[in-house]
């Protein structure tokens, strides 16, 4: 399927990642609105994407440079074989609703996604695990969340995906009410008015937008040049920002030698653009 499947969306030039697994397919990709509407048909035939859901952005670029299509063991990776999110998962709450969910006292809110993605905007009172991959997530519940004395627990990702193996894994831990945010932040930021919204912040994506806000409207982050960390506009004022140099983030580790590397790549570039 791999393949075929590259070989298709080469032929309508489309962009972006596609990842495939044994427990389903997820991707991000671009294209025309005729190109995406092949895509998208040409899964619905198949019989096992018949029920696959999809959210759609409009851009004036393309976000991506180029098309992949990779085989993965996990589509996101917690390494756990017994959790199966096709299996079981937790209940899922529409846009609209979430908001009644987690303002709920009762209920306790949790970022399932990485500290730099929560650095840059989450849901007020949500929790921070603070974890450097999905990976570490089964190890923060076990250290930090009872069972029985955590009785509702809601959790939200940029898409749905990872909350749905983060909640599969909790109810395989004997937590009995977990819910989790359908089509993630992005569907919330679409469909929930700036005036209503919980939100605080930009979501991070995968992508050249680097971060989106309120109605899925471009953020203003971009990436380190050097060390590809999202950077703000307050992280330029730092006097450790230098442009297409180093950042806030990667100023201290940077070597003499590579600092040297980055100043002439950066004056090719000058020289070439003119």
């Amino acid at each position: 399927m791999q393949k075929f499947l590259l070989s298709y969306c080469q032929s309508q030039n489309i962009k972006g990642t596609i990842l495939l697994a044994k427990e389903g397919i997820n991707g991000t990709i671009a294209g025309t609105r005729q190109s995406i509407d092949r895509v998208i048909a040409y899964f619905q035939q198949d019989k096992r994407f018949a029920d696959l859901e999809y959210k759609e952005s409009s851009v004036e670029e393309y976000p991506f440079t180029r098309l992949k299509v990779r085989l993965k063991k996990e589509i996101v990776t917690i390494g756990l074989p017994e959790v199966n999110p096709n299996q079981q998962v937790g209940t899922y709450i529409e846009a609209k609703d979430w908001n009644k969910i987690i303002t709920q006292p009762d209920v306790l809110v949790i970022d399932t996604r990485n500290q730099y993605e929560v650095e840059i905007g989450t849901f007020r009172g949500a929790i921070n695990p603070q974890t450097e991959s999905f990976r570490q997530f089964p190890a923060y519940i076990q250290s930090h969340l009872d069972k029985n004395k955590h009785k509702k627990v809601a959790m939200f990702c940029t898409g749905g995906i990872r909350c749905e193996k983060a909640s599969a894994y909790m109810l395989n831990q004997g937590f009995e009410e977990v819910y989790h945010l359908k089509g993630g932040i992005l569907k919330y930021l679409e469909e929930v008015p700036a005036s209503e919204s919980l939100w605080q912040g930009e979501c991070f994506v995968f992508d050249q937008r680097v971060t989106v806000k309120e109605g899925l409207k471009l953020g203003d982050y971009q990436l380190c040049f050097s060390c590809g960390h999202p950077i703000s506009p307050q992280d330029k004022l730092s006097p450790k920002y230098e442009e297409e140099i180093s950042c806030p983030y990667c100023f201290d580790s940077m070597t003499e030698e590579k600092k040297q590397r980055r100043l002439e790549k950066k004056k090719q570039r000058q020289l070439t653009a003119k």
